[in-house]
């Protein structure tokens, strides 16, 4: 039987590199149909949300 070592907790996620790669998810969007931009800025949406949720949660 193995026993799982403990390691380091994960990483935190950098808020403002998740932001950055949120926006540019939207490069070449002009050049994309119509019909995908609106699921496109609801990634983007949700992207902003978390990235903000976790800047908040880090505490100042």
């Amino acid at each position: 039987m193995t026993v799982p070592k403990p390691g380091p907790p994960p990483r935190p996620a950098d808020p403002l590199e998740a932001v950055e790669q949120a926006v540019a998810a939207l490069d070449g969007l002009a050049d994309r149909p119509l019909a995908e931009h609106v699921e496109a800025y609801e990634r983007l949406h949700a992207a902003l949300s978390e990235a903000l949720a976790a800047g908040s949660s880090g505490g100042a």
